[in-house]
């Protein structure tokens, strides 16, 4: 009786459940089809909006070189060269040897060289050995500097500006 009624159902149901299961079936497929076209189009303008994770460098790696980017950087390495980045996060494990120029930058380990950006951040456990040439500072009690600050409203572009001026130096030294 039972599997009767299943059999009975099942193609009362089937043709039923056929539009079900394609439905089912057909609205998985047009359901995910539609859902990430709607989103995929929400997405798209909300993908912009959302900054992408930032480019981390694993404690293990030891860089020697410069490294631009626009996006976002997480040092936990070691990297000898200079570094220019949108948000540069200097983590508790991290050394740079170099300059650092960067809108936002938060150090939380340790920087030998000229730190330059709009808002510097220095942590309880940051070290930093070198001149911080900034628009915003903020350093916690525990922090260790040597060097000297300068408040500067476009740190970002000065930082160009005496690049280019030591490069020409340095050329004309040469």
């Amino acid at each position: 009786m039972f599997s009767k009624n299943k059999p009975s159902d099942g193609p009362e149901a089937t043709s039923s459940s056929a539009p079900k299961p394609s439905a089912t079936p057909g609205s998985p497929p047009p359901a995910p089809g539609s859902a990430p076209s709607s989103p995929s189009s929400s997405s798209a303008p909300s993908a912009p909006k959302a900054k992408p994770a930032p480019s981390v460098l694993s404690a293990d790696l030891t860089i020697k070189g410069h490294i631009k980017t626009s996006g976002d950087i997480q040092v936990e390495g070691n990297v000898e060269g200079d570094i220019e980045a949108h948000l540069l996060t200097i983590g508790e494990s991290a050394t740079i040897k170099g300059e650092v120029v960067a809108d936002d930058v938060v150090v939380t380990g340790r920087v030998i060289g000229r730190v330059r950006g709009l808002k510097v951040r220095l942590t309880s456990t940051a070290r930093v050995e070198g001149d911080i040439v900034h628009k915003t500072i903020a350093i916690e009690s525990g922090a260790h500097f040597e060097g000297s600050v300068q408040r500067n409203d476009d740190p970002l572009k000065a930082a160009s500006n005496a690049s280019s001026s030591s490069s020409t130096t340095a050329k004309a030294a040469s």
